[in-house]
Parts: C-alpha cells; sequence; structure tokens
C-alpha cells in the first residue's frame, strides 16, 4: 500500500484537490446523508473529512458502512478529531480510527513535539496520515495561534512554531485557513514545499478559492457551501474545476 501522501495525492490528480467537510449540524438520516454525499459527490472529490461531532452519535457498524464505501468510491477518508493528549492516549485512538478504516487524522500539536512525532512515526509505518494544525480559519485563530511564544532566547508565534514542528517530523500537511492567504504563502515558502497545506474556510467562511490556491494551498476543504447548496453536484464541480485553475 502506498503512503497517506501518495494515495491523496494520486487522487487529486485524477480528480481535484476537494475535500468534502461532512459536517451538519445536525444528526438526522446522518448515515443515509453520508453515503449519498460519497456517491453522488466522489467524482468531484479526493476525500471526505469528518469532525468529532460527527462520529460521536455513529456506531461502529455505520462508521465501518460509510468509510468502506467511501474507498469503494475513490476517496481517502480523514478524522477531523484535532487528537491533543499523552502519548500513548494518542496511539490508542489512532489504532481504533485505522480499525474503523480512517487514512488520516487531524491532530493538535499542542500535545508537545515528543508526542507529535511518536504519532507520526507509528502512523507511517501504518501507511496513514497525520495532518497538524498551524492556523485555522476562524477569525480567532488570530487570537491564539498568533501568540507570541518565547523559546529560550529565540521569540516567535505559536503557528510559526507549529510549522516548524510539522516540516522537521514530515508531517502529512498541515491546516492553514482559507481566510488568511498571507499565512498559507508564508507557511509554503517556509517549508519549501515540503508540507502539503490543506486550508477549510472556503465559502461561507469568507475564503476565496483563487487567492488561497495563488498563496500556496494543495487542498480545499469545503462544507456548508457545498452541503447547504440547492445543487451540491453542481456547486462540488464548479469549486473542483476553480481549484485546478
Amino acid at each position: 500500500m502506498n503512503s497517506f501522501q501518495e494515495r491523496i495525492k494520486k487522487l487529486a490528480q485524477q480528480k481535484s484537490p476537494l475535500i468534502l467537510a461532512n459536517d451538519y449540524d445536525d444528526h438526522k438520516n446522518l448515515e443515509s446523508r453520508t453515503l449519498k454525499n460519497i456517491k453522488t459527490l466522489s467524482d468531484s472529490l479526493c476525500a471526505i473529512k469528518f469532525n468529532f461531532h460527527l462520529l460521536l452519535p455513529l456506531g461502529e457498524k455505520q462508521i465501518l458502512n460509510i468509510t468502506k464505501t467511501a474507498h469503494s468510491h475513490g476517496l481517502q477518508v480523514i478524522a477531523d478529531i484535532k487528537l491533543n493528549d499523552i502519548g500513548n492516549t494518542n496511539l490508542v485512538a489512532a489504532q481504533t480510527l485505522w480499525n474503523l478504516g480512517f487514512d488520516c487524522i487531524i491532530v493538535n500539536p499542542m500535545m508537545g513535539p515528543g508526542n507529535l512525532e511518536k504519532l507520526i512515526k507509528l502512523s507511517h509505518q501504518n501507511k496513514k496520515g497525520v495532518i497538524s494544525l498551524c492556523h485555522m480559519s476562524s477569525p480567532e485563530a488570530k487570537v491564539t495561534y498568533e501568540l507570541g511564544v518565547k523559546l529560550g532566547s529565540k521569540s516567535t508565534q505559536l503557528y510559526k512554531l507549529f510549522l516548524d514542528w510539522a516540516t522537521k517530523m514530515s508531517a502529512d500537511g498541515i491546516i492553514v485557513g482559507a481566510t488568511f492567504p498571507d499565512i498559507i504563502q508564508y507557511c509554503k515558502k517556509q517549508s519549501k514545499g515540503k508540507l502539503n497545506i490543506f486550508s477549510p474556510g472556503i465559502g461561507t467562511q469568507g475564503g476565496d478559492i483563487s487567492s488561497t490556491v495563488s498563496a500556496g494551498s494543495d487542498y480545499l476543504i469545503v462544507g456548508r457551501t457545498i452541503l447547504s447548496s440547492k445543487n451540491p453536484v453542481k456547486t462540488a464541480q464548479e469549486i473542483a474545476l476553480a481549484s485546478k485553475n
């Protein structure tokens, strides 16, 4: 089996770098709606992402059915749980998600560089991926991710520290919101292209496709703009096409 990076890159080249954030606010008919999204939208997607609040109401059989269906339609499956705990807890959580069919997990580097490095190494041994938070798409991200931090005699900002860890530890990518194209551009330049950048925040949150791609983002994560559309298939096709231009 190829690595997660290789798998998602190949799918993005074949179809588009669009990832569906299957993040509904309600849980009504969640499994059936998700399966429908996979079957009708997969031609425009390289992956589908599930946030923590979507996984909680689903049972093991439902999740396995969803991940199996996603794989059969040529999609990678990402668990967006922003994992952040002690080493052993992280590894058990990751193993559980892999057993449920997930290809990659999104983590919070606040767990510390040692725990992050162990998780990335184990994930890669199992041909799984790790995407690390760097700078999120919400306006509040400036308050936290741009905080000043001091390491010995050197001062930096939190997102720059997270970027450095992800680069040195060969994470499969980082999250940088589409609403901060200047941060995307900085991260792409500083990592010298070694990190894939995954950008949420397109559409509903105000992120622009053209400026996000131009700044250096490799994958676009889109949820409500597609899910709330009167014609989700057409909307996904339009975003997919725009992301490749």
